[in-house]
């Protein structure tokens, strides 16, 4: 099984979320459709703009908390890095 840590945008350099799971396209398409209270809903979060995969729930748990406690510019880095227009990346989600 893979487990996802992910980072959803409202736009380019706009609010983000950060979080895990272990059913990606599942979880983006319950941000999208606002069955996900909170920040993600309040904020029109919904573009997956960063995805990474781990084998193990605890090694993608303990990088979603990591990034968490980053500072936004280097998460703003990170996206960038592989994803420089902010662009929905949903469709690179693996099966």
């Amino acid at each position: 099984m893979r487990y996802f840590v992910y980072i959803l945008a409202s736009r380019p350099y706009g609010a983000i979320y950060v979080g895990s799971t272990d059913d990606l396209r599942r979880r983006v398409e319950q941000h999208r459709s606002g069955a996900v209270p909170g920040h993600t809903k309040k904020y029109g979060i919904h573009t997956l703009v960063y995805f990474e995969h781990y084998a193990t729930r605890e090694e993608a748990y303990h990088r979603e908390k990591r990034l968490k406690r980053y500072e936004r510019l280097w998460k703003n880095d990170l996206i960038i890095s592989v994803n420089p227009e902010w662009r929905n990346i949903s469709d690179q989600i693996p099966l």
